[in-house]
């Protein structure tokens, strides 16, 4: 039987296996295990990263699908961020993959 663990290490190689940095891998690793939203400052202080870099990694993490975001209002505003699930990411990526292979064959027959 496989286990959750399994499976985050294979997705893990999946990602790494697409150009997935290190950093962007422990970013949505901890998402996933925490199951809930996470600001930027939670995210960093459990990585014990710098903000800057966890605010780049979230951003690309964010921009290629990997991670959702939703806006909160506390008496200010702000970002939570959550992690796809690992379903919801290989959708994705399986997504992405089709629509590039579906361009490039449309420029190689025209």
């Amino acid at each position: 039987m496989t286990t959750r663990d399994d499976i985050n290490e294979k997705l893990g190689e999946l990602l790494r296996s697409l150009g997935f940095k290190k950093t962007e891998l422990r970013v949505y690793q901890l998402l996933l295990e925490k199951k809930r939203p996470m600001r930027i400052t939670e995210i960093q202080k459990e990585l014990g990263l710098s903000e800057r870099s966890v605010r780049e990694h979230v951003l690309s993490l964010y921009r290629k699908g990997v991670l959702k975001r939703t806006l909160i209002e506390k008496g200010w505003l702000g970002y939570v961020y959550t992690a796809a699930s690992p379903k919801e990411l290989i959708e994705h990526i399986k997504e992405s993959i089709m629509r590039k292979i579906n361009e490039i064959e449309k420029e190689i027959s025209d």
